[in-house]
């Protein structure tokens, strides 16, 4: 564990905070500020009816289904567990860095997708294959080989921790804390059941998604959103203790030794990345899959991704830790409201709802763990397995599920700190060969955008407003 501490201190040190926060802002400044000018016009593209130009074009799922499976591997965990991690090791502060980096961040996921669709190539078995490996090798040419194999090895390993041990463990905990059911007995179930999908294929797993996501979201956020509303008297001062505390250090108090400014912003990061995945490539990995007659349409609808789940679910869950007084590490001599210190990750978002909903609100929190740990170990199988049939090739893919599945099944047993060190560190080298290949092809980003928007927006816009 402390030699794991020691590497993520390394890799989320300065240099990749300033490659990360300088990628996205880099981007944002050569797009003028795209997503906040065509934010709108994104979300009709995305949750509109498919026009008949998409239709026709090539791609294996909707746009809708495509950014549902995204959502599927995005909106876990991170936004319940991480958001309350990043708070109690960061202070309320940490919040406002994840804003920071979820709006540079739709630019980046922007260019992801972009790319995705640009270099997207078919495989054997007919489906489109995409992500950063690809537009590495394809749009860098073969000199960049080595950076693309090495984003394949960390995104196949990240797979086995942010996307699968580390949500199967924290549905582990959940379920035996709401539920009584012993970890293993979490463990058996959460590997038939993934089993039975991801063994299905991607069609399989779009359809799984684009069902359950917009469900639990509703569900987790619509307990959130009565919290909110129960306590709107306190959710200015909530707003104002974000802004205090990015910019200046908490206090000690109790057991708690206090949180200096550089481990809000740190933690925010880390946890903004996690909650959102901007800049880890996993976007691309999956945006290639779109039937889209133009590379920007998918790209305008990945980023919504990060919108949805950075500035509204994430902000939802910090502000209701805030309102209710759970955010604080002490136990409650911060706050002033009195709770166990121990309390970490999703226990501490479920008894923070349970504080206003009652026993309600417990089990929305642990039902929605379960249904957005589920979802997010099924969609990053689809990233896994991209980046590993870049490595291994088709026929690979089989012995890839297995491990898939097994890695399932030990998260629920693992100790929590160590899959989430993990998990920081899979990140991190996911992110920078990545980031890396953004900057180098920021040229084609921005001719691709400026050729859609010159030539086909009026006539895409037409077909959406008929479409929707």
């Amino acid at each position: 564990m402390d030699i794991l501490d020691a590497i993520n201190a390394v890799l989320w040190g300065p240099p990749s905070l300033l490659l990360l926060f300088g990628t996205g802002l880099f981007l944002t400044i050569v797009l003028r500020g795209l997503q906040f000018r065509k934010l709108m016009y994104a979300f009709k593209i995305g949750f509109g009816k498919e026009d008949k130009d998409d239709k026709k074009a090539e791609g294996d799922v909707s746009h809708f289904k495509a950014l549902m499976t995204a959502l599927a591997a995005t909106i876990g965990n991170g936004n319940i567990a991480g958001v309350a991690t990043a708070i109690t090791l960061g202070g309320p502060g940490a919040i406002f860095w994840m804003w920071i980096v979820g709006l540079l961040g739709m630019a980046t996921k922007y260019a992801e997708a972009l790319l995705a669709v640009k270099y997207r190539v078919k495989n054997s078995r007919g489906e489109y294959s995409s992500g950063p490996m690809y537009y590495i090798e394809r749009g860098l040419g073969p000199r960049f080989k080595l950076l693309a194999v090495a984003f394949a090895v960390f995104g196949a390993f990240a797979a086995l921790g942010i996307g699968n041990s580390v949500q199967s463990n924290t549905i582990a905990g959940v379920t035996n804390e709401s539920f009584g059911m012993p970890n293993w007995v979490t463990g058996v179930l959460l590997v038939l059941l993934v089993s039975v999908i991801i063994f299905g294929g991607i069609q399989r797993i779009a359809g799984v998604a684009s069902f359950f996501v917009p469900i639990m979201a509703f569900l987790y956020m619509g307990g959130a959103t009565i919290i909110l509303i129960l306590n709107m008297d306190m959710i200015l001062p909530a707003f104002e203790l974000i802004f205090y505390y990015a910019f200046n250090p908490v206090a000690a108090a109790g057991g708690f030794l206090g949180v200096v400014v550089s481990e809000a912003i740190r933690h925010g990061v880390a946890r903004g990345i996690f909650s959102n995945e901007a800049g880890l490539g996993t976007a691309a990995l999956i945006a290639g899959n779109a039937r889209a007659d133009h590379p920007v349409k998918q790209a305008l609808v990945a980023m919504t991704g990060t919108f949805i789940v950075t500035i509204i679910v994430c902000t939802m869950t910090g502000l209701t830790l805030l309102i209710t007084g759970f955010w604080d590490p002490s136990g409650g001599e911060l706050s002033g409201v009195t709770h166990d210190a121990g309390l970490e990750g999703g226990a501490l978002t479920s008894a923070a709802f349970a504080s206003v909903l009652g026993g309600i609100g417990e089990y929305i929190v642990a039902f929605s763990v379960i249904f957005f740990g589920f979802s997010t170990i099924v969609g990053w199988y689809v990233y896994g397995e991209k980046c590993f049939e870049y490595i291994a090739g088709p026929k690979g893919i089989a012995g890839y599920r297995v491990v898939y599945v097994a890695a399932c099944g030990i998260g629920t047993v693992a100790n929590l700190a160590t899959v989430w060190a993990f998990a920081d560190m899979a990140n991190a080298l996911m992110m920078i060969p990545n980031l890396i290949a953004l900057l180098l092809l920021w040229k084609v980003i921005v001719a691709e955008t400026n050729d859609y928007f010159q030539r086909f927006y009026e006539q895409a816009e037409q077909a959406v407003r008929k479409a929707g």
